[in-house]
């Protein structure tokens, strides 16, 4: 049975070409079984609580603090039941949506989904894959000025999850129809 998670990144329900293309690479997949996690629907950020209660030994936790860490220990089951994550990454300004960083700090956790070893972290999601559907106006996907896809792919990595793909429908606003060609064909070429 496969699992997947699927995280929308973009603030626009309507228009959206993340959430449009996400769509279909869900549909090209067929998976089992699908969780959503939009995160325009709101996503906590870390404060000095949420620090707090993440630097203590889980045993010590008090009642506060496994509050405090309750959002985020449902955001790290989501991802660690996933077997394929689709995260629709719309380069906002060059980077990534506020939300989605909001995620990774939430998702990004020592002890919990990597490690650090004598020999640098070990990410502790092996064996998932990951599929990334950005998009972009005037910025190329995997350009100098993209700091999106790299930073997505780079956190993916750094918790284990090394197979990445890339779904490119980067510069709209300077070629929208072969960008969204392109980012078709990439989806038809993804293997289920």
């Amino acid at each position: 049975m496969t699992t997947l998670l699927r995280i929308d990144a973009s603030m626009r329900r309507d228009g959206s070409t993340t959430r449009t293309l996400t769509d279909r690479v869900v549909e090209h997949l067929n998976p089992d079984a699908i969780v959503t996690r939009d995160l325009a629907d709101g996503i906590g950020l870390i404060d000095e609580a949420w620090i707090g209660a993440n630097f203590t030994p889980e045993e010590n936790r008090t009642e506060e603090q496994k509050a405090a860490l309750a959002a985020s220990d449902a955001l790290v089951a989501e991802l660690k039941e996933a077997d394929v994550v689709v995260i629709g990454v719309p380069v906002y300004n060059f980077g990534v949506p506020a939300a989605l960083k909001a995620w990774v700090d939430q998702v990004a956790r020592a002890r919990v989904t990597f490690r650090y070893t004598e020999n640098g972290p070990v990410g502790l999601l092996e064996g998932k894959r990951a599929i990334l559907v950005a998009a972009s106006g005037g910025t190329e996907v995997g350009s100098a000025i993209d700091f999106a896809v790299p930073y997505v792919r780079h956190v993916l990595g750094f918790v284990g999850i090394h197979d990445v793909q890339v779904i490119d429908a980067g510069r709209q606003m300077v070629d929208a129809d072969a960008a969204i060609k392109g980012a078709q064909a990439g989806i038809a070429a993804l293997a289920a």
